[in-house]
């Protein structure tokens, strides 16, 4: 059901890949909510996954551009306003991939070129967005700037490899660029640390099946799905959460609480 909680406001979505993606998902109960939006990924990304489709359905446009790179942020950012026709009230990051991962490579034998760049695209890539949203002032007051998580980067979980590392400064670029975009602009930066959700991307981590299980058990209410996180992302563009910033946001159906649950003992 569609409240319109977005109604004339604009914003840009980084990260749909196909129809499994959060950031999918969120496009889409955005556009549902009123929003006008501009979704964007790497031209590699756009080659494997089916984000033009999503544009026509949509009706929003889609601008090929590397989160890496500054050249590429500013120009798109710069295309994006332009097309929307102002400043953005919100911006989403659902940006992680890992090399090291993919191949399997365990955590004490990492290669660590690869593990840097999983740090510049799942971690940097959201400061250098931020950056060139501070600096050319692309952002509405009390704009909204979201990115997605995981606990892992509180608690061990070996097999999320360096990405767990990556998302533990991730959040801690919300943090620092959250005090400085509320303190100039009233725009607010949060992460929301999503339970396991069957995306493409996730479930590349080794053990990834099993796990979701096990986390469905410990969870007092089971996963949240896909769809309700884009909710939970769509409350966080709008105006009723206008003084929440800098904050790390579990949306895990209760995992993150949980010490044991009994039924995990039944598996």
């Amino acid at each position: 059901m569609s409240n319109q909680l977005l109604a004339g406001k604009r914003g840009v979505i980084f990260g749909a890949l196909d129809d499994k993606s959060i950031a999918w998902k969120v496009a889409e109960a955005a556009v549902a909510q009123g929003a006008q939006i501009v979704l964007t990924n790497a031209p590699v990304a756009m080659r494997m996954g089916t984000l033009q489709q999503l544009g026509e359905k949509l009706n929003a446009p889609v601008i090929a551009a590397d989160a890496t790179s500054m050249e590429d942020m500013t120009k798109m950012f710069s295309e994006a306003r332009e097309l929307l026709g102002g400043k953005f009230d919100f911006v989403l990051h659902s940006i992680g991939m890992s090399i090291n991962v993919r191949k399997k490579k365990t955590y004490t034998d990492l290669k660590h070129d690869w593990m840097l760049k999983t740090f510049d695209i799942s971690a940097v890539s959201f400061h250098k967005m931020m950056q060139v949203l501070y600096n050319e002032n692309h952002l509405s007051e009390w704009g909204s700037i979201m990115a997605l998580t995981y606990i892992a980067a509180q608690r061990s979980f070996p097999d999320y490899g360096e990405m767990a590392d990556a998302k533990a400064l991730l959040e801690s670029f919300a943090r620092s660029f959250g005090y400085h975009f509320g303190t100039r602009d009233n725009v607010r930066v949060n992460t929301i640390s999503q339970s396991p959700t069957v995306t493409t991307a996730g479930s590349g981590v080794k053990g990834f099946n099993e796990f979701l299980g096990y986390a469905e058990k410990m969870s007092p209410l089971g996963n949240a799905p896909a769809e309700a996180c884009a909710d939970y992302c769509i409350t966080m563009f709008s105006d009723l959460t206008r003084f929440v910033t800098m904050q790390n946001l579990f949306h895990d159906g209760g995992f993150s609480s949980m010490g044991m649950n009994p039924a995990v003992l039944d598996m």
